[in-house]
């Protein structure tokens, strides 16, 4: 009889995995995905956020993707998983049980329930919030006539962007843009681009209208943000860009996770713990080798954890995941241009947005193309 299998979330690994799911049958699996109905690809949540693209442009349709390749999906959300009993449950009352399992459930805002829970607040994942966002702003201006004011917290490489998108957005509907970016101002430290690119990031920014203020929101009243030292920073939307955690499931399973959440794995990209429970993207970590939580490390991971997930059932020699020490990231600025960099190496201008439309919409195409075949 063949080993359930299941797979929990629809991120970049799992698509992967749904595109080869054959191979994975032929080694003894039976695969079955529990996710949403929909993936968000955040390569072009700027874009859409912006307007710059069509609110489907970012989006692939995981069920047909399960269809086309002949793998049971349960439409929902997970709730609750017993790694000991081998059962996962939907938030509907629907159950599975299963021999071996993949988690690719992506992360979360990190940011304190007082603010995520505040009126006129929104926050970066789970990304489907961002096109709900665009739209109620959109209705805003079209109700004003002006700009909202607009508060982007966070010190990141997404902080940055969504500001960028933002402006982008109000230009696109004939206002002024009214952004503010609140954080820290970015350092060496951060590790997701060289100082002089940061400094060249900046300064596009405030060239587009962006205010960049340094502080930390700490609670939010009717048009402002209280900042930490107590001031009051005008505010209609706030969007938090704080920095993310992994889902809250994943602390759930009684097995190890780090500081943020995330499932400490081998680098067979199984548990520490649990040789029969996999997973890759934000919601997982390889002992020894933190990383940032970026797409491309669960695209990265995707053909190891096919291998391993095949050789669990069928025997055989797992292959290690080691992620890179350097990855090309590309910012979309939302004035045409696109800031890029991998390492110590850096540019600024209409080629890196031109580098990065190609790599993202390729991706979703080809994703949306696997939906359309039959295995």
């Amino acid at each position: 009889m063949p080993a359930r299998l299941l797979l929990a979330g629809a991120g970049h690994a799992h698509l992967h995995l749904l595109h080869r799911a054959a191979a994975l049958r032929a080694a003894g699996l039976a695969p079955v995905l529990i996710s949403p109905a929909r993936f968000h690809y955040s390569g072009l949540a700027g874009a859409v956020l912006a307007g710059a693209l069509p609110e489907s442009a970012n989006t692939v349709d995981v069920a047909a993707l399960a269809a086309a390749r002949g793998v049971p999906h349960l439409d929902g959300l997970l709730e609750r998983v017993d790694t000991a009993a081998r059962r996962a449950w939907l938030a509907d009352g629907r159950w599975m049980d299963f021999d071996l399992a993949s988690f690719n459930l992506g992360s979360v805002a990190a940011a304190p329930a007082a603010l995520l829970d505040a009126p006129g607040v929104w926050a970066v994942k789970p990304l489907g919030g961002l096109a709900t966002l665009r739209r109620r702003l959109v209705a805003e201006i079209e109700a004003r006539e002006r700009c909202p004011a607009l508060v982007v917290a966070g010190g990141g490489a997404s902080a940055h962007e969504v500001a960028a998108s933002l402006a982008a957005l109000a230009r696109r509907h004939g206002v002024a843009p009214r952004v503010a970016l609140l954080g820290p101002a970015p350092g060496g430290k951060d590790g997701w681009a060289p100082p002089a690119a940061l400094r060249t990031l900046r300064r596009n920014l405030a060239g587009q209208g962006i205010a960049l203020v340094e502080g930390r929101a700490v609670a939010r009243r009717p048009g402002a943000c209280v900042l930490e030292d107590g001031t009051d920073l005008p505010c209609d939307m706030l969007v938090l860009a704080t920095g993310l955690r992994a889902h809250a499931l994943v602390a759930e399973l009684g097995l190890p996770v780090d500081a943020r959440g995330r499932l400490r794995l081998t680098s067979a990209l199984h548990s520490v713990a649990d040789p029969a429970i996999f997973a890759a993207g934000d919601c997982a970590v390889v002992e020894g080798h933190p990383r940032p939580m970026v797409g491309v490390f669960g695209v990265r991971a995707a053909p190891v954890l096919h291998h391993n997930l095949a050789v669990h059932a069928a025997g055989g020699k797992p292959a290690a995941f080691r992620p890179q020490r350097r990855w090309l990231a590309i910012l979309d600025l939302g004035d045409g241009t696109g800031l890029a960099a991998r390492g110590r190496l850096w540019w600024h201008g209409r080629a890196a947005l031109w580098l990065k439309r190609r790599l993202d919409l390729g991706f979703v195409r080809r994703m949306r193309a696997a939906g359309e075949a039959q295995p």
